[in-house]
């Protein structure tokens, strides 16, 4: 596997990361306006699937650091895989939820609720399965989160 050794080039490939973050809509954007929103982040989502495995079969079964794709792959049973491949596609829907409702009520409407909630969700959920840390902190924490996405909800919203 092609491991990086050195701090600099991680921090470079580290800040290529985040300006890829957001290229999906950027691409999108540069490509066609006649192309659907949604109908372009699953043909991305394809090509990044495609990308990583193409990058997992060269560039993760040479050199001579660390194991191979398939030795790491070995590794897990395949139930975990298979949960790893379940929370991909359930991670996608919710993207493409999340785009939808992008596109129908605007990104400052859309985005405050939706990420919010799952914040809000999430937090609760995590905390029922594993009730560590301060449930006081926590609670405060997720009510900031949902008020600050309804006050972003009322400012936006035409009553």
């Amino acid at each position: 596997m092609v491991t990086i050794e050195s701090y600099a080039v991680a921090v470079v490939m580290c800040f290529i990361t985040m300006l890829c973050w957001g290229s999906w809509a950027n691409t999108q954007k540069l490509a066609t306006k006649e192309w659907r929103f949604q109908l372009f982040y699953w043909d991305y989502c394809i090509g990044v699937l495609l990308l990583t495995l193409l990058l997992a079969l060269t560039m993760g079964s040479i050199g001579v650091g660390g194991r191979s794709f398939f030795a790491d792959l070995s590794q897990a049973s395949s139930k975990y895989l298979g949960y790893a491949f379940l929370g991909g596609v359930i991670f996608n829907i919710a993207n493409i939820l999340l785009v939808a409702a992008i596109d129908i009520a605007g990104m400052a409407v859309a985005f405050p609720i939706g990420i919010g909630l799952a914040l809000a969700i999430g937090v609760i959920t995590t905390y029922r399965v594993d009730p560590s840390g301060n449930a006081a902190l926590l609670l405060m924490g997720v009510a900031g989160v949902v008020v600050a996405g309804d006050v972003t909800y009322i400012i936006n919203c035409d009553f």
